[in-house]
């Protein structure tokens, strides 16, 4: 359960006041998470981050600051972003209680980011499209704002939650062997899942091939694009998958010229 715990980053998007800031890190040690990491906060470091933080100081001191959600998720293979609104394209999306059993689903190894978005608008479409799957909290539909904090203690409630009522056994080889699956059903990893930055190396080599086959054009290019990373950030590619993508293209690309 630890190692899982220190595999995922909690990434906070251009928060607005430090007390969200603090009371995020306060929610995530209650719940066993340590890397926090900040995009372009508007007021950090700050006292009222560390009020809010109370006992948690020791998060606050060792979180990261990035200038984008790029660099913010560089090096993570499974991303998860928090989102209320409907999509003009609907994405892979899953229930805050839910996310235990997806987490756990991932191959051994997998460093996972959980996005939270701006206190006043969430994440852009651009961000959400970067993440595999997102996720929503259920609240009243007569008032369903939630504090950027309180968003954050409910999720890592949820993960904490889940992994402390489920039996993780060890085999002889070392290796962590579930006890219990969700519905989804397991997949089999036997190559190291892609990361973000490959994902995105294949979407960008997609995209030239199909202006320069015109199967789309540069300057209209309408949702393909959008609907193919979908699909690809929904399969789960590993790094093989991603590299025999990348050489059939470049082969077609050859035979083009």
């Amino acid at each position: 359960m630890s190692s899982l715990f220190q595999r995922i980053r909690i990434v906070l998007v251009e928060p607005s006041h430090p007390g969200n800031i603090g009371g995020t890190a306060r929610a995530m040690k209650t719940m066993g998470l340590h890397q926090l990491v900040l995009v372009n906060p508007a007021r950090f470091p700050d006292p009222q981050a560390d009020w809010r933080a109370a006992g948690a100081m020791d998060v606050l001191d060792s979180a990261q600051i990035v200038k984008d959600v790029s660099a913010a998720v560089a090096g993570c293979h499974y991303v998860v972003g928090t989102s209320t609104r409907a999509r003009a394209i609907p994405w892979p999306a899953i229930l805050a209680k839910d996310l235990g059993s997806v987490l756990t689903e991932q191959a051994e190894g997998t460093e996972i980011a959980i996005l939270f978005g701006r206190e006043d608008s969430g994440l852009t479409n651009e961000e959400l499209q970067r993440c595999h799957t997102h996720l929503q909290i259920p609240s009243s539909q007569e008032y369903g704002s939630l504090n950027l904090a309180m968003a954050v203690q409910v999720v890592c409630y949820e993960i904490f939650q889940f992994l402390a009522k489920t039996s993780i056994q060890v085999s002889a080889e070392g290796k962590q062997e579930q006890s219990q699956l969700s519905g989804l059903g397991s997949r089999i990893w036997d190559k190291e899942p892609a990361s973000g930055q490959q994902i995105d190396g294949l979407m960008e080599h997609l995209e030239t091939l199909m202006v320069q086959s015109d199967f789309i054009a540069a300057d209209n290019p309408g949702q393909t694009v959008t609907r193919l990373r979908r699909l690809f950030m929904r399969q789960r590619l590993d790094e093989t998958e991603v590299q025999i993508l990348r050489g059939l293209l470049k082969a077609i690309q050859g035979k083009m010229r």
